[in-house]
This record gives C-alpha cells, sequence and structure tokens, in this order.
C-alpha cells in the first residue's frame, strides 16, 4: 500500500505546436488526465485541423534554449526550496522530478512562467512568441520505487 504522502512529481510540459492532440504518440486532454486512464487515440483529422490552426509556428528549443531552461528550473527549485531529483530539457518538452510540500500546478506554472521570462530576457525569443502548451502532465510518484523509475526514465529515455 502506498504511503499517505507523495514523494516526488513527475512533471511534464511541451513546447507549443509540437505536440498536438490527435498525434501517433498520444496526447492527455481533460477527459484523458486520469490515473491509468488511456491516451488520446491516433486522429489524423484532428491532428491536421489542430495544426492548420496554429497561430504561430511551432517552436522546437535551440541548445541555447535548452540551457536557459535547464538552468531556470534549477534556480527556481532552489529559490522555492524544492529538490530538482532530475530535468530534461528536450526541443520539444521539458520532463523533471521534483520534490516538495506544494502543488504539481505551482511548480508546473512557476517553472513555465520563469523560464518564459529568461527566455525573452535573453532575446531567444520575441515577446509575441509562444513558448508553451496550455496545461502537462503531473504524475504523482508515491513510492522510493516509482522516483527511482521515473529519475531514469527522465535520465536515459
Amino acid at each position: 500500500m502506498p504511503p499517505n504522502e507523495v514523494v516526488a512529481f513527475l512533471l511534464t510540459f511541451t513546447c507549443y505546436g509540437t505536440w498536438l492532440h490527435g498525434d501517433a504518440r498520444g496526447s492527455v486532454d481533460d477527459e484523458h488526465n486520469k490515473f491509468d486512464a488511456p491516451l488520446i487515440e491516433t486522429n489524423t483529422a484532428r491532428n491536421e485541423y489542430l495544426r492548420k490552426n496554429l497561430k504561430h509556428p511551432p517552436l522546437y528549443l535551440t541548445e541555447i534554449q535548452r540551457k536557459i531552461v535547464a538552468t531556470t528550473i534549477a534556480e527556481v527549485c532552489t529559490f522555492r526550496n524544492w529538490t530538482i531529483h532530475e530535468s530534461n530539457v528536450r526541443t520539444n518538452h521539458v520532463h523533471a522530478v521534483v520534490s516538495g510540500e506544494v502543488d504539481p500546478d505551482k511548480m508546473m506554472k512557476d517553472f513555465k512562467a520563469y523560464a518564459t521570462r529568461r527566455l525573452r530576457e535573453s532575446r531567444e525569443l520575441k515577446e509575441d512568441r509562444p513558448i508553451w502548451t496550455e496545461g502537462g502532465s503531473k504524475r504523482y510518484l508515491w513510492t522510493d520505487k516509482s522516483l527511482s523509475v521515473a529519475i531514469e526514465y527522465v535520465r536515459n529515455q
């Protein structure tokens, strides 16, 4: 039986326009965002509709931008007194395994907000350019084993 308190969270959020609903990789919406719920099925028509209706091109982070985001996540964790177990900033999404006495929505909002600010301050992205998609995945890690598995996933997969 899992403990009553969460050990950590596995947070994942994507860059604007890079992982739309209906994609073959799967995605999550409000109806599919429950424990053990299936991902949204592949739907080429839905995916193409969403792609055609983007207001900006999809955003893929450069190496410099990825470093800015990774550094910012670490700084936010230090400032907020959260523990960053592992993070991995990819070209089209971000993973972070984090512990802290706060709601994971707050963590994700802070990571996105501060990373956005730093990317704009560095002049890496224009002011009107959307960077992140809305929301993201927040998985609760209830055991040390699930924490170890999440760290391994973020580090090596």
